[in-house]
Order: structure tokens, then C-alpha cells, then sequence
């Protein structure tokens, strides 16, 4: 695929971009630039980014402007989050930012079949939307929010249904963390295939 051939004028609603450090899941700790998408009908009440929901309050970039604004920095991986992001046709973002040598993730509620040739398929279910068959083939890691306890039982379905490969990771959801986190350690204490994940951009102060 030849970028020069792109269609300039194809477009995704972007709520906001930005080179950061990767703060979840397998990829921890990876500088990585984020690329949220906008538009979500999934709903989750403890979303702590509910300004990505409504795809026309946010602008949308041609994919040409994208990668371009990625190129500017060093990075050799790119997030694209939301929102829902598998919502969109990603193919062609996608293919552009491999021909920069660019290594791509999505992180999804697996709701949407994905369109595009992603590297990293990180699966996070959600109880307000059944995520489609796919997601468990697809997915990478599989990594679950736990806002209460009865959300242990809830991730071991989910578990049960992804690959052999797929990581497992546990994450308290951020208001609850006090009370949730120490549930997991002991949860993975004794149930050693899951891992801890944990949002350490919040502690970082970073985005």
C-alpha cells in the first residue's frame, strides 16, 4: 500500500492524541501515543471519559494529518482507544502506520467486529453491551475491570472463552481501588494465571 495514494480526505473522530506512557495491561510501562477515538454506545457508568461518547463534539482529522502529527514523535507504538474504536473501519490507519514501521494496538469492549490488521487486540469486556464471538478469538490480552466483588466469577466467563495465549489481567476499577485492589492480589495469589493490572498513569500524573 502506497501512502501517497491515501485518500486525503478520509477521516475518524478524534476526541484527543498524544504520546504518553502506556499505563494498563501487557504493555505497561511502553511509551506508546494514544490515539482516542470518539463515539461510544456501550455506556459504562464508571467511563471516566464520558466526553468520548458523542462522536459530533469532537473534530474529525484526515488519516493523512494523523499519522503525520505520530511521526513527529520517536514513537514505534501507537493505542487506539475510545470511545469504542472498533466502531470504525481502522484498516487504513492501520496499513499507514505499519509502512512507518509502527507497531499498533486497539483496546476495546469488543462489541464491534474489527476491521483492520491490529498487532495487539487488547479485550475489556463490558456488562451494558455483549461483546461479539470474535473478541474471544482476537483477543490478546483479556483484561477486566473489577468494580465489585461479584466481578471475579463475571472475568472467569470471559476467561473461559479466549485463547490459550491470551493474558489475563485483573483491574480495580480507579474509584474503588481502596476497597477492590487487595481482593485481586489475593484473587490472583490463588488463581496464578490472572495477572495485576493497574492504571500506573494515574500515579504518573501523565495522561
Amino acid at each position: 500500500m502506497n501512502v501517497h495514494n491515501i485518500d486525503p480526505t478520509m477521516q475518524l473522530p478524534v476526541m484527543e492524541r498524544f504520546y504518553t506512557i502506556q499505563g494498563e495491561g501487557r504493555y505497561s510501562g511502553r511509551a506508546a501515543y494514544f490515539i482516542r477515538l470518539a463515539g461510544c454506545d456501550v455506556g459504562c457508568v464508571w467511563c471516566d471519559v464520558k466526553e468520548s461518547w458523542d462522536a459530533e463534539q469532537h473534530p474529525a482529522l484526515t488519516l493523512i494529518d494523523l499519522v503525520a502529527e505520530v511521526k513527529k514523535t520517536p514513537t514505534d507504538f501507537v493505542v487506539i482507544t475510545g470511545g469504542e474504536p472498533a466502531m470504525y473501519d481502522l484498516t487504513t490507519l492501520v496499513e499507514m502506520l505499519h509502512e512507518n514501521g509502527i507497531e499498533t494496538a486497539i483496546e476495546t469492549s469488543g462489541c464491534y467486529p474489527l476491521k483492520g490488521a491490529i498487532d495487539w487486540y487488547c479485550f475489556s469486556p463490558k456488562k451494558f453491551k455483549a461483546p461479539c464471538d470474535e473478541a474471544y478469538q482476537k483477543a490478546s490480552e483479556l483484561k477486566v475491570v473489577i468494580f465489585h466483588p461479584s466481578d471475579f466469577a463475571w472475568a472467569e466467563s470471559h476467561a473461559e472463552r479466549v485463547g490459550e495465549s491470551c493474558m489475563l489481567y485483573l483491574q480495580p476499577e480507579w474509584s474503588k481501588q481502596e476497597r477492590i485492589l487487595p481482593m485481586i492480589i489475593d484473587y490472583v495469589k490463588l488463581n496464578p494465571r490472572w495477572k495485576v493490572s493497574l492504571q500506573t498513569h494515574k500515579f504518573m500524573n501523565i495522561p
